[in-house]
């Protein structure tokens, strides 16, 4: 077959299929392979008059594309990317290109770049953001890899991308894996905001005896303000969504019990790996794990008695703090993810720009929030802030309003409802802003119990005690 497509997409699923859509309409011509003949057969009819090939021949596909060629992976992450690479291997030529836009960790990203290197072929982790909708109409990009290597797919990813005022939700954004960890994070920062708003409806819905019509006005209202951003926005429309069997709120038809597929974890993981405190975001994916325990919840629930159902009289009152206390801790959620990628660009050599990460989050992606324009002004002013909290504007807007968040945590706690995502938030800005915090008991009970040894406050170096021992009686 003679060469005539310029890119070659692998996986027809929903995002594959949207993405493919998205780059044929911005004028670039794209085959498309998956093993399985439905999804095939659905992309042929679909894109029917369209400078679009499918087939579920791995050789046919490969032989339709322009030299070098350029090569996306849209399939799950782990053992599935190495088995296509496996298969791909063998029918590609050197300077030819992988680019795997799925969510894999990041330590696989960096495996691969060195093997498949060997061969005198290039590979990129690519962060992709937006779901289906972002895939189609233009999502949020995060590549990383060889900057030379970017170069030649950078029209196309500037192409397909999101925009916020003309500019591009696309940047390089360092070498190697950084473009995967980068989009790690972004999920770790969505777990932590996605936990928060499900707190924030409960309290509404448990304290406040909401209905699901109250409550998509209030998101409604909260997204035209102070919380405008893609998470509200589309909480609103849950609210109103009806189940097409039953007739009832949709959202009362689910089951409540989410569990979560790694990156939330993997953020988790990493931050503890650096000794980077990721509160919030640890509490997020523990209760993701908890709500999956939905039997012995059951069960506990008959069991396990908290204080009495006490309903607010004052509405509005709550409300109006959920709003600022909601406003506070997403701000600590995008602290915390900025914080980790601080170190990990120092720790993996990613030279990450924290301003540049802000800007391509504007636009696309799942946490896009006009609080990001915020964001990457602070980073802009001073581009070596060491945290997003002590931005003078950011940090202004935190203290007027941390009376809000204290306020709606001892709301929850004399209601029996778990709000562990507000007391972390709560909890790393009163951590940090602690010029003393009781570490030096930490030490001498280590040293106590293990002879770890300690730091002292008026000599360098460590040091080690025989500690007196209290006598039994």
């Amino acid at each position: 077959m003679e060469e005539q497509y310029e890119y070659g997409m692998i996986g027809l699923g929903t995002m594959g299929r949207n993405l493919l859509y998205n780059m044929n309409e911005n004028g670039f011509t794209v085959a498309g392979f998956d093993k399985d003949k439905k999804q095939v057969e659905l992309l042929k009819k679909e894109s029917e008059g369209k400078k679009i090939f499918a087939t579920t021949g791995l050789d046919e596909f490969v032989r339709s594309l322009k030299s070098p060629r350029v090569i996306i992976l849209l399939v799950p992450a782990g053992k599935i990317v190495d088995s296509v690479i496996d298969d791909l291997k063998p029918l590609l030529e050197k300077e030819d290109l992988i680019m795997d836009c799925g969510n894999s960790h990041f330590t696989d990203t960096n495996r691969r770049i060195e093997q498949l290197a060997t061969s005198g072929l290039h590979f990129m982790g690519v962060g992709i953001s937006g779901g289906e909708d972002g895939a189609r109409y233009g999502p949020s990009i995060m590549p990383g890899g060889s900057k030379e290597v970017y170069a030649r797919v950078r029209k196309m990813l500037e192409a397909i991308s999101a925009k916020v005022n003309g500019e591009p939700c696309v940047s390089w954004l360092g070498p190697g894996s950084a473009g995967h960890y980068v989009k790690m994070v972004h999920n770790g920062i969505e777990y932590g905001i996605m936990q928060l708003i499900a707190e924030t409806y409960q309290l509404l819905k448990d304290r406040c005896d909401m209905s699901n019509d109250e409550l998509h006005t209030i998101f409604l209202k909260w997204n035209e303000g102070l919380l405008k951003s893609f998470l509200i926005e589309i909480t609103a429309d849950i609210f109103a969504q009806q189940d097409e069997i039953t007739g009832n709120s949709l959202v009362d038809m689910i089951l409540d019990s989410a569990r979560q597929k790694g990156t939330g974890g993997w953020t988790s993981e990493d931050a503890m790996n650096l000794q980077v405190p990721l509160t919030l975001i640890d509490v997020a994916v523990s209760m993701r794990d908890l709500s999956a325990l939905k039997e012995e919840r059951t069960v506990a629930h008959q069991k396990l008695k908290g204080p009495e159902k006490n309903l607010v009289s004052g509405k509005t009152e709550l409300t109006v703090m959920l709003e600022h206390a909601l406003y506070f801790a997403m701000i600590t959620a995008y602290a915390q993810g900025l914080s980790l990628l601080q170190s990990a660009s120092k720790e993996y050599k990613y030279d990450l720009k924290l301003e540049k990460i802000a800007k391509l989050w504007r636009g696309g992606c799942i946490i896009r929030s006009s609080l990001l324009d915020d964001i990457r002004h602070a980073y802009s002013a001073t581009p070596g802030l060491q945290n997003l909290m002590m931005d003078d504007q950011l940090s202004s807007k935190l203290m007027r309003a941390q009376g809000s968040i204290r306020n709606v945590i001892i709301k929850g706690v004399e209601s029996g409802i778990a709000v562990p995502a507000f007391m972390a938030a709560l909890s790393y800005y009163d951590g940090y802003r602690s010029a003393w915090l009781p570490a030096n008991l930490l030490q001498a009970q280590r040293d106590n119990f293990g002879a770890h040894t300690y730091e002292r406050i008026d000599q360098a170096g460590s040091f080690h005690t025989h500690w007196k021992q209290t006598e039994k009686q």
